[in-house]
């Protein structure tokens, strides 16, 4: 940044959604742009998630989970954080449907929480894979309609109701899926 700039503000871009805003600076700001190490490319993805579901940390393989189970709920983030299904999603409900459970009997839920459902062309690019559409239900979670949900009762010092939705709590087997990063309003 030179010193005109300093002296007379300066537009940065942040990034925003698909695109940018501008942010002018007051004159005299010196911004600082802080980065994420880089961490390098898998050479073979499909190979990296096969690997983890062969040798998950601190859970049986998922040959194992899947064994003797007649039903399955996938639980995945909704389209507002950057999960990467579409790596993940296939090689899991193949693995499921090779261990005996029926395509038919397998469900993705999209867990909405009080957002709005993801649809259309946004649920195509969440899921990433035309494949797993076609191939078993994937179904939005409405935090407010009471017959998707099963009463578990309250939590013991708030007495907080603890509902959940029903299509995970009926299945054999539950997995739930996400991406751990710092909330970016809460940190």
């Amino acid at each position: 940044m030179t010193n005109a700039e300093r002296r007379n503000g300066t537009t940065v871009e942040l990034a925003y959604g698909r695109g940018a805003l501008p942010l002018t600076l007051p004159p005299g700001a010196r911004p600082t742009v802080i980065r994420k190490a880089v961490l390098p490319k898998l050479a073979d993805g499909r190979a990296a998630v096969n690997a983890a579901f062969a040798n998950p940390v601190a859970s049986p393989p998922l040959t194992e989970l899947v064994r003797n189970r007649r039903s399955a709920c996938i639980l995945i983030c909704d389209i507002t954080r950057p999960v990467p299904n579409h790596l993940f999603l296939r090689p899991m409900i193949e693995t499921m449907i090779a261990g005996g459970i029926p395509r038919e009997r397998i469900d993705v839920l999209v867990a909405t929480g009080l957002h709005r459902p993801n649809e259309g062309a946004e649920l195509a690019e969440l899921i990433g894979d035309p494949w797993v559409l076609e191939t078993v239900r994937v179904t939005n979670h409405f935090a407010r309609n009471e017959a998707d949900l099963v009463d578990l009762g309250e939590t013991a010092g708030r007495k907080t109701p603890v509902q959940i939705n029903r299509l995970f709590v009926e299945a054999d087997l539950r997995i739930a899926t996400g991406l751990v990063e710092p909330h970016f309003m809460a940190g």
